[in-house]
């Protein structure tokens, strides 16, 4: 099919605002799928997905669409996220797109990350057809929701398409709204084979799995294709299109969004974001790149089961190939034996991709509690870069630590306006400028130190506002901060896999926190066992496992009292001597529940 009767378009919206659903209307408006394949969360191909609700990965189709004016049309869709954490999904399928449809709920209106997602299509200088979703339900405002989209987005409330995409109302106006509004591709005069490779997977009998947007040229089978990044020159074995599952075909030309496998054996030959080009007349430059994502969170996986350290590593490798976002080295623990030190952009990304390792893998891991890279400025006038609490040095050598911070913005009913700024208060931060959008709401511009909004920032936020409120941010550096790593001390040995970094103002309380967890799980022994957290050399918090007594005296029934008092001298003595010599043995569950719960 010509360029000219092809569309490439996206679906963006805050989470659960319907994109998903809108997908399904499409699909089956264009007989893409028939009767019997018919199922909700359909382009959602994950267990995760479907249990949460959420989109993880992006899914490309390609349909074909019959408009009013009698001409066949191919509609390639590329689903995203919603999720604040997945925003680099979001970019890398939007650079595969020449259009986008932008949904906002009726019943809830403009949300954070409409805003975010929206200036992301913008930046890609992408068409926008706004899209006012849910309009059939009692609660929806649709005068609201379009004032909102003049004075929060710039987009004429003209432009908005009325829809439901649960009952099926508008879904023809969206897909004639596509085709008129939405600009075809424009195909580089020169010819020459240019495909952004926007997402790959790994199959364990084909290889590596490119998914690709061909911006010029055309692939097929048995041609040699050459990748920018490497340099290396492939065999295409197959080509082909989305319907929604792979469906091999003869060729993909200028325009069309598919998938190429060629003869890549291993998960690291191939980098989102690269240029697929002819190996025999190349294009002389690769095509604009994604941006190279920074891993915002730290935290060690281990295996459970150290002989699963090799099946882990392997694991992860295809993992990352599925998901370039997704960083891992390896690092050892005296605690809890080999395992990898991993990058995630946030916290949500981070439980997915421990799911999906035991879930895809079936790997049983455990996580060590979150961290940030802090930034140390050492005495002697040199840097160093800290993602984990055992690499931090000496505070006698330390002359300034640099904390990692983010803008915030919430978007809240204007009734909790005094509880989110407590919030963001408790939370070390400070809320730099508010505005109100309509009636209702507010917005809060705040800047807040990463660690904090780490665990339970959202969580509370949530709460806080009865599941009104809705939050993105974006990172905005460094600044200065109090910052001191804290050993948790078991019978005065440090146990490293507890260790932290925390701001000094908190130590305490997360110390007596840890410590009470840490009694509940560890065994008793023969003697009394100390559980200190310890800042430098000073003890911040303690709780004690109180020792387990042996009855020494039950053979002795009767007699003289002395006999009793003999034994439990000796046993006293015993417990002495045990106390300075005898070492904890923490079990691997103990381990296990701490970490899990670490949260």
């Amino acid at each position: 099919m010509s360029t000219e009767l092809t569309r490439n378009f996206s679906i963006i919206a805050h989470i659960d605002h319907g994109k998903t659903t809108l997908s399904d209307r499409l699909l089956e408006s264009t007989s893409t799928i028939t009767f019997r394949q018919r199922q909700d969360q359909l382009l959602d191909s994950m267990d995760l997905e479907r249990e949460k609700g959420i989109t993880i990965k992006s899914h490309p189709v390609a349909m074909e669409y019959t408009a009013r004016d009698g001409k066949t049309y191919k509609l390639n869709l590329l689903d995203t996220p919603g999720h604040v954490d997945f925003s680099y999904e979001v970019s890398r399928a939007l650079a595969a797109c020449e259009g986008a449809i932008l949904m906002v709920d009726a019943a809830q209106g403009v949300e954070a990350q409409t805003v975010a997602n929206l200036h992301l299509a913008t930046l890609q200088n992408l068409l926008i057809i706004p899209v006012l979703n849910k309009i059939d339900l009692p609660a929806a405002d649709v005068a609201k929701c379009k004032r909102q989209l003049e004075e929060i987005l710039c987009i004429p409330a003209e432009d908005c398409i009325p829809a439901s995409a649960k009952n099926g109302i508008g879904i023809e106006d969206i897909l004639e709204a596509i085709i008129a509004r939405v600009p075809a591709p424009v195909e580089n005069p020169d010819k020459l084979l240019r495909c952004g490779v926007f997402d790959s997977l790994y199959d364990a009998y084909r290889g590596v799995v490119s998914y690709v947007r061909v911006f010029s040229g055309t692939v097929k089978r048995g041609q040699k294709v050459k990748l920018f990044a490497t340099g290396n020159t492939y065999e295409v074995k197959e080509v082909g299109i989305f319907t929604p599952k792979m469906n091999a075909c003869e060729v993909l030309r200028a325009g069309d969004v598919g998938y190429v496998i060629a003869n890549m054996k291993s998960a690291s030959e191939v980098k989102v974001g690269d240029t697929m080009t002819d190996a025999t007349h190349p294009c002389p430059e690769a095509l604009p790149g994604y941006k190279e994502v920074q891993p915002m969170v730290f935290s060690g996986i281990y295996p459970v089961d150290s002989v699963d350290y090799e099946s882990l590593k392997m694991a992860m490798g295809k993992l990352q190939i599925n998901d370039p976002a997704f960083t891992y080295q390896q690092e050892s623990s005296t605690a809890l034996g080999f395992g990898f030190r991993c990058g995630f952009l946030g916290l949500l990304h981070m439980e997915i991709i421990q799911e999906r390792l035991r879930r895809e893998f079936d790997m049983n891991v455990i996580s060590t509690y979150p961290s940030v890279i802090y930034h140390v400025m050492l005495t002697d006038g040199s840097e160093l870069v800290v993602d984990n609490p055992t690499l931090f040095p000496e505070p006698q050598g330390i002359q300034e630590i640099l904390e990692p911070i983010v803008k915030v913005f919430i978007m809240v009913p204007g009734e909790y306006i005094g509880d989110m700024m407590q919030l963001v208060l408790e939370k070390r931060g400070e809320v730099t400028h508010t505005e109100t959008i309509d009636d209702t709401r507010v917005i809060l511009s705040c800047v807040l130190p990463l660690a904090e909004i780490l665990v339970d920032f959202n969580d509370k936020l949530k709460s806080m506002t009865r599941g009104y409120g809705s939050m993105d941010y974006e990172h905005s550096g460094y600044r200065a901060a109090k910052m001191v790593k804290m050993d948790m001390l078991i019978a005065g040995d440090p146990v490293e896999a507890f260790s932290t970094i925390v701001h000094r103002d908190k130590a305490e309380a997360y110390g007596r926190a840890l410590a009470s967890r840490l009694k509940e799980v560890i065994p008793a022994h023969l003697f009394v066992v100390a559980i200190q957290a310890a800042v430098g050399g000073k003890i911040v918090a303690r709780e004690s496992i109180s020792a387990m007594r042996k009855n020494v005296t039950a053979k002795c029934y009767g007699g003289d009292i002395t006999r009793k008092r003999k034994l439990l001298e000796k046993q006293k003595e015993g417990k002495k001597k045990m106390k300075l010599f005898g070492k904890v043995n923490i079990p691997q569950d103990a381990f296990i529940k701490v970490l899990k719960t670490g949260d």
